[in-house]
């Protein structure tokens, strides 16, 4: 499974979203201590759209707390919006008074992160604004959208850092090494301390991510100003700051790479990484009652949730009630891989060929 992309049950938004375009006619599953409830189709070839299950046979208990994990992610990007803004001020004073342009250069870096942390936390705040006519998934792909922009700010500070560098080693210049260390050392204590509080999420959403990445590179660049400052303090080896400047950029390039390629791909409706369409078909087709499987098209709508629709072939004879227990089943497995927004469109005759599993 992708470390970008990994999707758990523990979505941070916890509540049903019935979009404006949902068929009226659609089933709904209660799937609880062996009860099901089905609404009739009043053809065989409709639309189906289920979006959330609960499990209540024992094994399949899930427990959520959507409201306090969402409340610990926003404490997360304040603190670290307050704290990081409050390091890049000190960095702007003592650069300033020590004329070092690799402290206010660190400053400018710190300073687009303190800018991407705050679209982080705008993103999470409009996942939760409710679906309408106009946004029928509500704002809920602005996680991506902010995710590949915090990529793409990541390798601009890459390209920043590597021209500061070689400006540097090409011109270099006496600087108070003791003075850097110090200032850098305070930097990887608040830099660490917020990349600290998104590493146990991290995995969980490309947003929570990118806001590690950018901490933990941020300590990285700070750990760098440190040893290159007590070297420079003790040998004046002045040329060696942009040589670690280079090395820590390399460090960042290589982090950022995934981070990018993967928020670039869901924010082209491109099947997530950790998704396999082949692999979802011969999942499903396992399941009794089905014929054929086709026209599968899986997405992502935000950093934690992907969508799918797809025809079910149902053999002849299949009742309605049989067909609304399949789908339900089809729902059931698609929840254990990652799907939580399901389409499903019936079918009684294949009228077109489903070897192209996403052609129309």
């Amino acid at each position: 499974m992708s470390d970008l992309h990994k999707i758990t049950h523990s979505h941070l938004d916890d509540e049903d979203d019935h979009n404006p375009h949902d068929h009226p006619e659609d089933h709904e599953h209660h799937h609880g201590q062996h009860k099901h409830s089905h609404k009739r189709h009043q053809s065989h070839h409709s639309g189906e759209h289920e979006e959330h299950h609960d499990h209540g046979r024992r094994g399949h208990t899930h427990s959520h707390d959507h409201s306090i994990q969402l409340t610990s992610v926003n404490t997360s990007f304040i603190i670290g919006i307050l704290l990081n803004f409050a390091f890049v001020v000190v960095e702007v004073i003592m650069g300033l008074s020590i004329h070092s342009l690799s402290l206010l250069s660190d400053a400018g870096h710190n300073l687009a992160d303190v800018g991407s942390l705050a679209l982080s936390l705008l993103a999470f705040k409009l996942m939760k604004v409710k679906a309408n006519s106009k946004y029928t998934y509500g704002y809920r792909k602005t996680s991506i959208l902010v995710a590949l922009f915090n990529a793409m700010v990541l390798l601009v500070s890459v390209g920043g850092i590597v021209y500061e560098a070689i400006h540097r080693f090409l011109h270099p210049e006496v600087l108070q090494g003791d003075v850097i260390a110090w200032v850098a050392g305070i930097g990887i204590l608040i830099n660490g301390l917020t990349a600290m509080m998104f590493f146990r999420r991290k995995d969980s959403d490309l947003n929570l991510k990118s806001a590690y990445l950018h901490m933990l590179g941020d300590a990285l660049v700070s750990l760098g100003l440190v040893v290159g400052g007590i070297i420079i303090y003790y040998f004046h080896l002045y040329w060696l700051d942009p040589v670690l400047s280079i090395v820590i950029a390399i460090v960042i390039l290589i982090s950022t790479w995934n981070l990018l390629s993967s928020s670039l791909r869901l924010s082209l409706d491109g099947v997530p990484k950790d998704i396999d369409i082949e692999n979802i078909k011969i999942s499903l087709m396992q399941i009794e009652g089905i014929k054929d499987i086709y026209h599968i098209h899986i997405w992502a709508i935000s950093t934690t949730e992907n969508a799918l629709t797809a025809h079910v072939l149902f053999p002849d004879g299949t009742s309605l009630e049989q067909e609304g227990i399949i789908k339900h089943n089809i729902k059931h497995k698609l929840q254990h891989n990652n799907i939580q927004h399901i389409t499903l469109e019936s079918d009684r005759s294949k009228k077109t060929d489903p070897t192209h599993l996403c052609e129309d």
